[in-house]
């Protein structure tokens, strides 16, 4: 491999894996925030433990996944030197606004929030954790911001041979983040939902702690239900969009080569042969891609040989189609698991407010507990196509991938860099799996460690 395909595997590799952390850190953080708040208006002391014992896994994530985005920084600064000199001056307000505004709200009141639980009002508690909650969200927002910007460019002038920014208020209303970002939080709150719903589902087909795990159950699977709700919407949203500024990635995505027809089917599966540009079956559904990509049943879809042309006029001469099958099966795989949980939170969802939890199958029970891992997969899968569908460009239009890489970094400096981080990210999985683990098993009425009494060590005592 060179160092191009090194740099490229390194950050697929290293943006997967700390992409497994930022959701949990959402999701459970609006889920713990929407407990607490639950507590401070019934002051039912059930609300109390589940907002602690759920607390417990948004801390353990908090502190083991902090050092992931540090590393993401490190490859950055390393593989993408040509890239970062580029964009420096656009990513450097909202990677600073990140990093100063959101990242600062999310780790400093989390700090007030574990340490004020007996110091605080309930009130000023409670809006500790709703600050939390809005940092993490805030994080997201800006970082997508910038990812937005490699997707659709906006707001920026060509100078030197630097995109410079001369609009920021155009760079945080590009289109592209305004359907990206809520596309991407509700993902994140689904994610931590699942988690629950998960673990909770496993707890009470071993009966354990059932008056406890029913209501977490109940709360998070509407959660689930409707987040999935919405980022189907929202994903809809966001893929008629695409037709508009990127159309290459979506013909990849539908593994369409040539221009539709009008109305144009939608491919379910195909037999893609990116050597020859055709597909040696395909099997269709017919109008709905039209509806997709126009929510009408009618219109053509452009397909990727002549959108090849069109950008060799425009861009010159090179190969312009993303690597088709990863972009095609990358984009079911996304489907499949979110119209999976979306019936899955229909369905918990009915048992829950019919109060029929007892009475569902135990089936269900065992296949909510490996619908942890749909919201992750989905994550994964939708980040895949996002990315490697934009191939070859880090900046659409403007910037090629092979024109992205540090121009200093050695073939085998990039593989050394690569093992060393890629296992450090195993390494980190592994210690939040065994967490999540150990604490799922201890559940919320185990004894834990015995909180240290705080003492003035200046305070008078009598007799001494």
């Amino acid at each position: 491999m060179d160092v191009v395909e090194l740099a490229r595997l390194q950050f697929a590799t290293t943006t997967i894996l700390h992409f497994v952390f930022v959701p949990i850190s959402i999701g459970l953080s609006l889920l713990v925030a929407i407990m607490e708040t639950m507590y401070v208006i019934t002051k039912k002391e059930l609300y109390k433990k589940m907002t602690k014992f759920w607390a417990h896994f948004l801390l353990i994530n908090f502190a083991v996944g902090v050092v992931t985005g540090i590393l993401q920084e490190f490859q950055f600064g390393m593989n993408w030197s040509d890239f970062s000199r580029f964009v420096g001056d656009v990513f450097g307000t909202p990677l600073a606004i990140e990093a100063l505004l959101a990242f600062f709200l999310e780790s400093t009141f989390i700090g007030l929030w574990v340490f004020g639980s007996d110091r605080l009002s309930k009130g000023v508690h409670l809006a500790c954790m709703w600050l939390v909650s809005i940092g993490t969200m805030l994080s997201a927002f800006w970082i997508l911001t910038a990812n937005s910007f490699m997707q659709r460019p906006v707001g920026f002038t060509l100078n030197n041979g630097r995109a410079e920014m001369v609009d920021f208020w155009a760079l945080v209303t590009n289109e592209q983040v305004l359907w990206e970002f809520p596309h991407t939080l509700f993902a994140a709150f689904a994610t931590g939902a699942f988690l629950i719903a998960g673990i909770s589902a496993w707890k009470l087909l071993r009966k354990k702690d059932m008056a406890f795990f029913k209501p977490s159950f109940t709360l998070s699977i509407i959660v689930a239900f409707v987040s999935s709700i919405a980022i189907a919407l929202f994903g809809h949203g966001q893929a008629q969009f695409l037709v508009e500024t990127q159309p290459m990635k979506m013909a990849a995505s539908e593994g369409l080569w040539e221009t539709s027809s009008d109305p144009a089917p939608w491919t379910v599966i195909a037999g893609i042969d990116p050597d020859k540009q055709e597909n040696s079956f395909e099997l269709k559904v017919p109008y709905l891609l039209s509806y997709l990509s126009y929510s009408q049943f009618s219109g053509s879809v452009i397909g990727m040989k002549e959108l090849q042309a069109r950008y060799e006029a425009e861009y010159g001469p090179g190969n312009y189609i993303p690597p088709v099958r990863t972009t095609f099966w990358s984009f079911r795989i996304m489907i499949a698991c979110g119209s999976a949980m979306i019936l899955l939170g229909l369905y918990g969802a009915y048992l829950a407010v019919r109060k029929k939890l007892e009475q569902s199958n135990k089936l269900f029970m065992r296949v909510m507990m490996f619908a942890i891992a749909l919201p992750f997969i989905a994550n994964t899968s939708g980040w895949i196509m996002t990315e490697v569908g934009r191939q070859p460009w880090t900046v659409f239009g403007l910037l090629q991938t092979k024109d992205s890489v540090s121009t200093t970094t050695s073939a085998g400096e990039v593989l050394f860099s690569f093992i060393l981080f890629t296992v450090l990210y195993v390494i980190l999985l592994g210690v939040l799996a065994f967490l999540f683990v150990r604490e799922a098993r201890k559940g919320p009425y185990a004894a834990h460690e015995p909180e240290i009494a705080l003492q003035d060590p200046y305070q008078f005592k009598e007799g001494v």
